[in-house]
């Protein structure tokens, strides 16, 4: 990647980080495209003033001859429609090729959710008299509970358990703070793991952070997608499960009992409601899949 490049993507990622207050998240993956990007232009020496959408085409379309999924592609087109959007601002490139190039569409996918028979199937395995198990257990059990994004999960601390109110605190999505109702089941397993398992992981440090890993330091995104992976193969489990399918079971479970969209919108932290609806059309493919199964002349 040639100098210029860099200094361009390293400038545009403090923007966004100072100016625009987005997640380390957010910056991460914009980061991991723009890099992809600026070694393709490397290979083909060309200079950001020489990328037109020709330019930008080629570059989409070897990704998909390199297998990259579709949302990949339209995840790639938004970080350098944003990137060449500010470099235009900043007149560092005279024209904006962006302008020129159309979004794939988005394909039509539902997420993977969990039965309740499945979420039983899942918590029973995660039972053992040990302090991994139990934490174990407790952050499942949280999780359903809440429906908490992994990284709100990973960054819950102490201070936002408010358990004899049975609700918790968290910070989202652009840095929103919403308040969540936690059951009495995931309260009672949090209250077990205090007692016995916290301690036992802590050994003699001291954490602000609710889950643990066995160092006794903050668990990670990348702990918790391993616990979750290990156990879904215990369960004998045969969907695609990640963190993430939790908090659409979460959401699809509570609309199918009848909650209303707009009290899911809240409890999610979705700024648009649309972002919500997802879960309305799971709910409608399950109910399909139950009268096929179940009516006589399905």
């Amino acid at each position: 990647m040639t100098q210029e490049v860099d200094n361009a993507i390293v400038d545009y990622l403090h923007y966004i980080r100072i100016e625009r207050g987005l997640s380390d998240n957010t910056i991460k993956s914009y980061h991991q495209d723009l890099v992809r990007f600026g070694k393709y232009l490397n290979v083909e020496k060309l200079t950001l003033r020489q990328v037109d959408h020709i330019v930008i085409l080629a570059w989409l379309n070897q990704l998909r001859q390199e297998g990259k999924s579709n949302s990949s592609v339209i995840h790639m087109v938004t970080s350098l429609r944003k990137f060449f959007g500010y470099l235009t601002q900043e007149k560092i490139v005279a024209h904006n090729p962006m302008s020129d190039v159309r979004p794939p569409k988005k394909a039509e996918h539902l997420p993977a959710v969990l039965t309740l028979e499945e979420i039983d199937k899942l918590l029973q395995v995660a039972v053992e008299d040990t302090p991994l198990g139990i934490r174990n257990r407790t952050l499942l059990e949280v999780m359903y509970a809440t429906g908490l994004r992994v990284s709100e999960l990973v960054n819950l601390k102490m201070s936002d358990l408010h358990l004899e109110l049975g609700l918790i605190q968290t910070i989202g999505k652009g840095d929103k703070e919403r308040i969540i109702p936690i059951g009495e089941v995931a309260i009672d397993w949090l209250q077990r793991y205090f007692k016995t398992s916290r301690i036992a992981l802590l050994k003699e440090h001291e954490s602000p952070y609710v889950f643990l890993n066995d160092r006794g330091h903050q668990i990670t995104r990348q702990g918790i997608w391993k616990i979750i992976k290990k156990l879904v193969l215990n369960a004998g489990i045969t969907k695609d499960v990640s963190p993430h399918t939790l908090r659409h079971s979460f959401a699809t479970h509570i609309l199918e009992n009848g909650a209303d969209l707009r009290i899911v919108q809240e409890l999610l932290g979705h700024a648009d409601i649309s972002t919500t609806q997802i879960y309305t059309h799971i709910s409608k493919k399950r109910l399909s899949e139950v009268y096929d199964e179940y009516h006589p002349r399905a």
